[in-house]
């Protein structure tokens, strides 16, 4: 190498990751062989090759070599054998695709190099230092923090997922400090996807300052007594060969001796036909047009290789004639192409409900299956007795394999009214045959559960659950409910009900259930209705369900939202699925007693209240307390509604109890009682199973930002502020032999915006563990922090977690139970001393402004296409739900993806914990007495690094757990 020549250098390790999260599940059609990873790393490296070909990177590569991380332990394991022992496992399908990977390089013609006892930063290290003795230039295709140590005035990073080139100013911009300190930085920082211990307490910003102020990790480490923060200088002086540790463990070897020189690493033109065939044995149709096109190659002329790997030959042979068959998904193609293609595909054929199918034998169920395995996919739907699914039955089943090419199973349906009159075989006879439910479920489990086939339903959960009833785990599976809800959640959104997006995407009404069955009195049961017309019903359902997944799946890729489902969305369906099928153990007589004391109360307060108003009348009457309130008493601020009645809603009430008339108070009081009882105590019982367990169903879908909503029976909204509210949740018991642990996150918005606000006093405040509330006190009031008057803390408090959701004067003043104008003040104060904060916000606001929506920190979008309307009341409103968009959606992502690894870290432990109930930033588990102790820390683990490695945070997310007998005592 030589002066004026350009290496380029792509760390392989990580380009495979990227791949495979960024795109769906992919398996090859001759053999069913998990493709997804390769294809998007020969996308990725072909698009790479074709930039650097048009200098779209500013210097074409002399030189290029992709480097790889050797399976083997490496000398840092030796330093330290905690070093990474906390990565996962790759994922099943990922692994055999690691050696199709490597073929894939070495059939571009480019070297792939990975050496035993070495990670793949370290060769990049010594092949960067190399390059720039030799007087060339250097980029490193990564995103990896940990290379932006070798960042120089000849050396960038290139992150080609984002198009972004770091220099110098940039990594200085990111993390505070040059490349040259990036080694001190995260000597102090550490590494959790490394398990890099570093210094407790200490992120990338306070790392940033201490290495300003003091120069080097040494004279920092040498000089901590200095420090005044005690917390700090305590971590430092307890942690420092800790930290100089993490300094060895993460500092590069730039000094390695290389098996490969760097002379190897010189680019030439690809071998057209080698190339060629590698891709059609990968059945890459789009791509191995795209590579021959480029060089010239005649592909039809070319035969698909025998890849081998391992010593075994994984490519088929393919006529050199024809076009490579597509994979079972089609998702081989570009997005584009598969844009187009799939709406050409839904749009183009007419849906003709009179071409369904009735499966009637098992036969001809198989032969159906047999296609779905030759597809490589199934749109599938069920049709049962029951809305739950934890109890439904299952009455028969939906499927399709193309547009317009959809059959219904029926496997339980009977004669209308024919209970009375028929024995099940006489109804059956009368409705024609149909397949025994046994028979069926063994024809279709090894379907629903092959894993080189894709399963597409509409509300996954559903037929998980379902199916799970009769023995079937249905995986893999996409949900076009949620990829809706990936692409577009919006409030002003009907919903991403089958319905509603089949007329929204392909301009076809489905029939309804009520069209089907009848509402009312003369609504008949599905099973009990005509099978021709059910055949038509259904059978639509599954259709409708795969042209939808053929119009919005490719749409993921095309806007960059893929991640967010892959990751966010469909791996939590079976979490959630299970935890529904365990319910919860409630106490029916602990709820019984309760009832008896809340009627009591209600009494005792409906008293009083008649006592206050001078006359008895019934408080739940709007009209009535209308007239007693605004026309007998003459309270202030009465408003009357369209029909003349007097407004009595629970705003008017909460203001008129704030200017302290005693009556209003009581009336809220009273409809608080009467609700908890109403909702709560006497409802709940009726949810209870045969086992004393309540089952609520979870809703994925049903909000803005990504938090989970719960019904049948909604267990979300039990207050935990008020002291009857939190006797409910006494009556949710651990069965005998057992604890509930309720593991909650402590203040994990008001940390989230400390982050997003990059707001130094918070973040200082929360990795030294000083109470938030007493800090903000501090901060505003002028006060000490010792000593503080609790009701200054609990002032702060309020303001802390009002600011977040854009709380106005107007509900400072009536939480508080001050003046608006001195509520006001506050506010302005609080805005004063954090400035970052409403920086934030406006420029969140500005943002959702420009395009209509907002993002969390895992890329989740949150639609607000109303923020601009002409109404002020609703722009407004829009303007506040989008401020606090980002930080309650990154909230929910992260309990996401804790719940998501949280059952693979319990069975790696060999714990028995069941998780229950997920509240809002809450999670509750059912454990074994003698577990307990050692479950809360694993939990407590997950929960506090759900995060990573996707998110650093410049905070510490905190858990509380404990085990207890009831929800109440635990929480």
């Amino acid at each position: 190498m030589q002066k004026g020549d350009h290496l380029f250098l792509v760390d392989g390790s990580a380009y495979i990751f990227r791949a495979y999260h960024a795109l769906p599940p992919l398996t090859r059609k001759s053999d069913g062989m998990p493709v997804g990873a390769v294809s998007g790393f020969c996308n990725m490296l072909w698009k790479l090759i074709e930039e650097s070909r048009d200098t779209a990177l500013n210097k074409t590569p002399t030189h290029f070599a992709v480097i790889f991380d050797h399976s083997s332990t490496t000398f840092r394991n030796e330093l330290y054998e905690h070093y990474k022992a906390n990565r996962a496992e790759p994922p099943e399908d990922l692994r055999p695709q690691f050696a199709l990977i490597r073929e894939a390089v070495r059939a571009f013609d480019i070297p792939c190099i990975e050496q035993q006892g070495f990670e793949a930063d370290d060769l990049i290290a010594t092949y960067t230092r190399l390059a720039v003795e030799a007087g060339g230039d250097v980029t490193i295709v990564s995103s990896d923090k940990d290379l932006m140590q070798l960042v120089g005035p000849c050396v960038i990073l290139y992150d080609q997922m984002k198009d972004k080139r770091l220099g110098p100013e940039d990594v200085k911009e990111k993390f505070g400090v040059y490349p040259e300190k990036m080694i001190d930085l995260q000597s102090l920082v550490g590494d959790t996807s490394d398990n890099v211990p570093g210094v407790p307490g200490i992120g990338p910003k306070t790392a940033a300052e201490l290495l300003d102020t003091f120069g080097t990790l040494e004279a920092l480490l040498e000089r901590a007594g200095e420090i005044k923060q005690a917390k700090r200088r305590e971590n430092l002086l307890l942690h420092a060969d800790q930290a100089r540790l993490s300094k060895r463990l993460v500092t590069l070897e730039q000094h390695m001796p290389l098996d490969a020189p760097l002379e190897d690493l010189r680019l030439h033109e690809p071998d057209g036909e080698k190339l060629i065939a590698y891709l059609k044995a990968m059945e890459f149709t789009t791509l191995t047009r795209r590579v021959a096109a480029a060089l010239g190659t005649d592909a039809a002329a070319v035969s698909a290789a025998k890849v081998e790997v391992d010593g075994e030959p994984r490519g088929p042979d393919l006529d050199p004639n024809a076009d490579a068959p597509a994979s079972g998904t089609g998702l081989a193609l570009t997005p584009a192409d598969l844009a187009s293609k799939r709406r050409d595909a839904a749009a183009g054929t007419a849906i003709d409900r009179s071409a369904y199918v009735t499966i009637r034998d098992a036969e001809t169920l198989q032969n159906w299956m047999d296609k779905a395995r030759e597809n490589g996919f199934l749109a599938f739907d069920t049709e049962t007795d029951s809305l739950d699914a934890t109890k439904a039955n299952l009455v028969g089943v939906s499927f399709a394999l193309a547009p317009g090419e959809a059959a219904y199973l029926p496997l339980a349906h009977v004669a209308e009214g024919a209970g009375d009159l028929l024995s099940g075989d006489e109804e059956k006879n009368k409705l024609g045959p149909q397949v025994p439910v046994t028979d069926a479920i063994a024809i279709l489990k090894p379907v629903l559960e092959d894993p080189a086939i894709l399963k597409i339903a509409q509300n996954m959960k559903f037929d998980w659950l379902v199916m799970r009833r009769e023995g079937v785990t249905v995986a893999p599976f996409d949900d076009t409910l949620l990829i809706s809800y990936v692409l577009d959640a919006s409030a002003s959104l009907e919903g991403h009900g089958m319905d509603e997006l089949s007329e929204r995407f392909l301009a076809h009404k489905p029939i309804t259930y009520k069209e089907l069955c009848g509402s009312g009195k003369n609504a008949k049961p599905i099973a009990a209705c005509p099978i021709d017309k059910v055949t038509e019903y259904a059978a639509e359902d599954a259709d409708v369900t795969l042209r939808l997944w053929r119009v919005l799946k490719p749409r993921l890729v095309a806007e960059g939202l893929t991640a967010v489902y892959e990751r966010l969305e469909r791996p939590l369906v079976p979490v959630l699925a299970r935890m529904e099928e365990r319910g919860i153990k409630v106490d029916r007589e602990i709820l019984s007693r309760l009832s008896g004391r809340f009627a009591q109360k209600t009494a005792g307060l409906e008293a009083e209240i008649s006592e206050m108003a001078g006359e008895t009348f019934n408080p739940g009457s709007p009209k009535q307390l209308g007239d007693i309130l605004f026309g007998k008493l003459g309270l202030p601020g009465g408003k009357k509604t369209r029909t003349g009645q007097w407004s009595t809603d629970a705003r008017t009430l909460e203001d008129l109890a704030a200017e302290g008339h005693p009556l209003p108070r009581r009336i809220v009081d009273w409809r608080q009682l009467t609700k908890l009882k109403g909702t709560y105590t006497d409802a709940l019982p009726a949810y209870l199973d045969g086992a004393g367990r309540i089952h609520t169903s979870y809703s994925m879908a049903a909000t803005t930002t990504g938090r989970l909503s719960s019904s049948e029976p909604n267990l979300q909204n039990i207050p935990v502020r008020t002291e009857e509210g939190r006797a409910i949740r006494t009556a949710f018991v651990a069965p005998d032999g057992h604890k509930l642990i309720s593991a909650d996150y402590s203040q994990i918005e008001l940390r989230l915006l400390a982050h997003m606000a990059e707001i130094p006093q918070l973040i200082q405040a929360f990795q030294e563990g000083i109470d938030i509330h007493v800090m903000a006190a501090s901060e505003m009031f002028g006060v000490p922090r010792e000593n503080m008057d609790p009701a200054m803390r609990r002032r702060a408090k309020t303001i802390n977690f009002g600011i977040i959701y854009g709380i106005s004067a107007f509900g400072l003043a009536n939480q508080l139970g001050i003046g608006r104008e001195e509520a006001g003040l506050y506010i302005k104060k609080y805005f004063e001393r954090f400035p970052g904060i409403r920086d934030y916000m406006d420029g969140t606001k500005d943002f959702a402004k420009r395009h209509g929506y907002v993002e969390t920190l895992f890329g989740r979008r949150a639609h607000y296409p109303d923020i601009k309307h002409s109404n002020p009341s609703v722009r407004a409103f829009n303007e506040r739900a989008a401020m606090n968009a980002p930080i309650q959606g990154t909230a929910a992502d992260i309990i996401r993806r804790a719940m998501i690894r949280m059952e693979d870290a319990l069975a790696a432990r060999k714990l028995s914990a069941r998780m229950l109930l997920q509240v809002h930033d809450e999670l509750v588990f059912e454990v074994p007495d003698e577990e307990v102790e050692a479950t809360i820390p694993v939990i407590r683990d997950v929960m506090e690094g759900a995060a990573d490695p996707v998110v650093a945070l410049a905070v510490p997310l905190v858990v509380e757990a404990r085990g207890a007998g009831n929800w109440e005592e635990a929480h």
